[in-house]
């Protein structure tokens, strides 16, 4: 009786973690994901592997040709960017981002420069009608004859457009809406998303034929569907922007062939997706010197992009003065308001203090706490920072200007630009940085003694 009993006590087992439970639950009991407890079999059975003899035999390390795998460009020089020199044949590259932020449009231009080149593209979508696809094709001006389309939600169906077509790259669009009837579920179930993820990368695999897949993303920005959707593929981006701007970013999370920390930047215009190879004046005000503004220069994975803060006093209306942030940390610019005031000497918690960046620019890091804590300074003193100023520094609660990441790249891109005068850790102190302002441009005409 106690085998028997042993024997039905995991009946049911999570498909992400391998959590058991004698019955079945909606929700798995250890990695808390949803939809993926199913009815498994209750006495496994003990198989003995016999061991092969391989085609090939294992190599030395040493012995491993070092050469570059081979690659193909998109015709997209910001999206080769990230995938570190092109697309490798046969590579699984998974595109997430949030709904409406211009994923399909990014790749339905690859997907145009591919065939250009003469390589036949086949773009299935299978949330969106033929005709949709063809409508936007026109106006970005992605029509190509190599360039085939296909609106199909069943994988089997799919997989015959590729026999049929033979492409040379594959873009599906997208994997939660694609299902195969060879498993239960509706499409987007975490077992479809696997199944149909594991067919075309084996596709992929088998033919040398380069996938893109794109996904949808969760609420707290995540990728949609089980997490070995991740581990399956070789690369993956996230595209993400504000809706309200027209910057987009595409980010490798993770890049079996190159290096994670690549940026692509692009800007979303009528004309569709266009590359900004070089988008240092995106960040920057019209350059006239008014008080409240100072530059830094913020690292977006390898590029390093000068991006100016302007900072608002006033005096309150009410009782609390508040704090209003804008594309910066509100806690850092808490903090820095906190070490302004203590180890300064400014005076700011009797005031409403507005802090933005200039288009729409996230800074999260805190090399740019030097340059907000100048800004409000000068917003302050209502004194103008000195021309060709680059501020460049971490505040620490003692008030002194700590190294930040990545520092000579930083001063290398400010030299580049123009930017003559670099505030940095050579100060030591905030105190120090507010005093050397008067002193290493008192030749430049206008400006007024030091705050």
């Amino acid at each position: 009786m106690a085998s028997k009993r042993a024997a039905t006590t995991s009946a049911y087992r999570c498909t992400e973690c391998g959590w058991t439970s004698a019955k079945w639950v909606g929700r798995c009991g250890e990695c808390q994901q949803w939809g993926t407890v199913v009815e498994a079999t209750a006495a496994a059975a003990v198989h003995a592997v016999t061991p092969l003899a391989p085609a090939r035999s294992a190599r030395p390390i040493t012995a491993i040709d070092t050469r570059e795998t081979p690659r193909r460009t998109t015709g997209v020089g910001e999206f080769d960017r990230v995938l570190g020199g092109g697309i490798v044949p046969g590579a699984a590259i998974l595109l997430s981002g949030e709904p409406g932020v211009g994923k399909s449009t990014l790749l339905l231009e690859v997907a145009a420069q591919s065939a250009r080149a003469g390589r036949r593209v086949l773009y299935v979508s299978a949330e969106e009608s033929l005709g949709q696809v063809r409508l936007r094709a026109e106006r970005t001006g992605a029509l190509h004859d190599e360039l085939y389309l296909a609106s199909e939600t069943d994988l089997a169906t799919i997989l015959g457009h590729v026999d049929e077509t033979r492409p040379e790259l594959l873009i599906v669009d997208s994997v939660q809406t694609v299902a195969s009837s060879l498993v239960d579920g509706a499409p987007g179930h975490p077992s479809q998303v696997r199944e149909v993820a594991s067919t075309l990368i084996r596709v992929a695999k088998e033919r040398n034929l380069p996938v893109i897949i794109v996904g949808h993303v969760t609420k707290d920005g995540q990728v949609a569907g089980p997490r070995v959707l991740e581990h399956l593929v070789d690369v993956v981006c996230h595209f993400e922007g504000d809706r309200q701007t027209a910057l987009r970013f595409v980010r490798a999370l993770k890049n079996r062939f190159g290096a994670t920390d690549e940026v692509g930047c692009f800007e979303q215009t009528s004309r569709g997706i266009v590359e900004v190879p070089d988008p240092s004046a995106l960040f920057l005000g019209h350059g006239s010197r008014e008080p409240g503004t100072c530059v830094t220069i913020a690292l977006e994975g390898r590029r390093a992009l000068p991006v100016e803060v302007q900072a608002l006093t006033l005096q309150p209306a009410s009782p609390n003065p508040r704090r209003i942030v804008s594309g910066v940390n509100a806690a850092r610019v808490a903090m820095v308001l906190a070490v302004l005031e203590k180890r300064a000497k400014i005076r700011v918690s009797d005031q409403d203090v507005y802090v933005s960046t200039v288009g729409g620019v996230r800074l999260v890091e805190p090399a740019a706490d030097l340059a907000i804590a100048l800004a409000v300074a000068s917003a302050v003193s209502n004194r103008a920072n000195p021309a060709g100023l680059v501020a460049i520094g971490e505040l620490s609660l003692a008030g002194e200007v700590r190294a930040v990441t990545q520092h000579d790249q930083r001063k290398a891109e400010a030299a580049r630009l123009g930017y003559r005068n670099v505030i940095d850790t050579a100060s030591r102190t905030l105190s120090g940085a507010l005093r050397d302002l008067p002193r290493r441009h008192a030749a430049d005409p206008g400006d007024e003694p030091g705050f």
